[in-house]
């Protein structure tokens, strides 16, 4: 049985993406809640929780812009058994919430480590070395960090090939962690190329099992028709790429299991 692929549309961009056309998904629509966007209130969780309730968290989900990474958490939240985390993203999103009674996409992996009972342990793979230092030495011992400098040098790149862990993996993408010829997102981005985030997903799926995926960093509709766009095709791309490793290599565990 093939993973589902669930859409989650906050702002239409995905309308503008070709790479979901011919494709067996569950579209969510989402453009008409309140108290979703970058912080999430406790109306806006609410609403979300039931509007995914009926899916598992094994499956592909993407999730719209990086303003809606906190939706991580909700899928994972799922899941109970032990498992780890494993996020591509720029940002390490363990800040302090500026306001306690929310979830922001800034704190969410710090949300989940204080309050998941099942998570295990936290790889965070190309985020920024300098936000990496912001990071409170508290939760250190429950996280790995592999910067996105780090990960161009032969060394780190073994280490990383060689983590391993005993539990299932989800996996997060925020598509900020690549350069912005593979694509265009509403946050500062890294330096990955979308092939060299491609190597580290075949690494990962080569060696652990894993229980879900998710995507986000889709780019915020502009007033600028054409950059829009553009930036929709360069994305457009990105995600068709993802979405063709991941199902191809879900397949292949699928089989595997199987025999």
């Amino acid at each position: 049985m093939k993973k589902q692929l669930i859409i989650m549309d906050f702002t239409g961009v995905y309308n503008y993406e070709p790479f979901i056309r011919n494709q067996n998904c569950i579209w969510l629509d989402c453009c008409h809640l309140y108290g979703t966007e970058c912080y999430c209130d406790e109306e806006g969780a609410a609403s979300l929780k039931r509007l995914i309730a009926d899916y598992p968290a094994e499956g592909i989900h993407f999730i719209d812009s990086g303003n809606y990474h906190y939706l991580t958490k909700f899928w994972t939240d799922k899941l109970n058994y032990p498992f780890s985390l494993l996020v591509f993203d720029h940002h390490p999103d363990m800040q302090p919430p500026l306001f306690e009674d929310m979830i922001s996409c800034g704190s969410w992996v710090k949300d989940m480590l204080d309050t998941n009972p099942y998570l295990q342990k936290v790889v965070v793979a190309g985020a920024s070395e300098a936000l990496i230092r912001a990071v409170p030495d508290i939760y250190r011992d429950r996280v790995r960090f592999y910067g996105e400098k780090a990960l161009k040098q032969e060394e780190t790149w073994k280490r990383f090939a060689s983590e391993h862990v005993n539990e299932p993996v989800y996996i997060s993408i925020d598509k900020d962690v690549l350069n912005p010829e593979s694509a265009v997102t509403n946050w500062d981005q890294g330096s990955l190329s979308l092939q060299e985030l491609e190597q580290l997903l075949a690494v990962v799926f080569r060696h652990e099992k894993i229980a879900g995926i998710d995507i986000c960093g889709e780019c915020s509709a502009t007033l600028d028709l054409f950059e829009e766009k553009r930036e929709a095709a360069i994305n457009g791309r990105a995600n068709q790429e993802l979405l063709e490793l991941i199902s191809a290599e879900f397949n292949l565990q699928m089989q595997q299991n199987s025999d």
